[in-house]
């Protein structure tokens, strides 16, 4: 098949109701989100298609605090507590 020649789809070996072994086809992983400053793997920031996330209610998309979804949590108190210390809001 020529529309499946591409890289942009995985090849799996799938065993088939007749008891073969056969090569499927099947979409990448995207990459998980990270944190902004360090780096870090985010929690709560589900790893599916940009198609799948545009679907999902925005409470899904990313935990509810501040800078929730761009900041990992160690990153985040690191600023609010330098924000109060220096007394911006």
């Amino acid at each position: 098949m020529k529309a499946r020649k591409s890289r942009s789809l995985r090849r799996v070996m799938v065993r088939v109701p007749g008891g073969e072994s056969r090569q499927a086809y099947r979409k990448r992983m995207h990459s998980r989100a990270v944190c902004g400053i360090c780096g870090d793997v985010l929690k709560g920031v589900p790893r599916v298609l940009p198609v799948k996330m545009k679907n999902m209610a925005k409470t899904k998309k990313r935990p509810q605090r501040p800078y929730g979804g761009v900041l990992c949590s160690k990153c985040m108190r690191r600023i609010m507590v330098s924000k109060a210390r220096s007394g911006l809001k």
